[in-house]
């Protein structure tokens, strides 16, 4: 999985497409990611005691990883991502400008 915690990200499919967002949770098993402000579903939570009111309830939820490409803000759109081993380290790289993602 190419895409990691933290990084901005640009939607490229689906109801949301191109909304801008952190991301912040993956799910590499399942090839998912939540993203900030993207696919806010609607929850209806019972209440459980006086800490727990309940209500109707608002959380992202999740969206496969494929739907979500790498925003890179200096060249201000989506890029693809590579991998490079040097030196005995795998870093990530943009496939647009050939430079290193932190």
């Amino acid at each position: 999985m190419k895409i990691k915690k933290d990084d901005t990200v640009i939607v490229i499919a689906g109801a949301d497409k191109g909304k801008k967002g952190k991301v912040l949770k993956t799910f590499p098993k399942t090839n998912k990611v939540i993203v900030e402000g993207v696919n806010v579903v609607t929850k209806h939570e019972k209440p459980r005691g006086p800490q727990n009111p309940g209500g109707i309830v608002k959380s992202e939820g999740a969206i496969d990883a494929s739907n979500v490409m790498y925003y890179d803000s200096k060249a201000g759109k989506g890029v693809r991502i590579g991998y490079k081993v040097e030196s005995g380290k795998k870093t990530r790289f943009s496939k647009a400008d050939n430079k290193p993602i932190k």
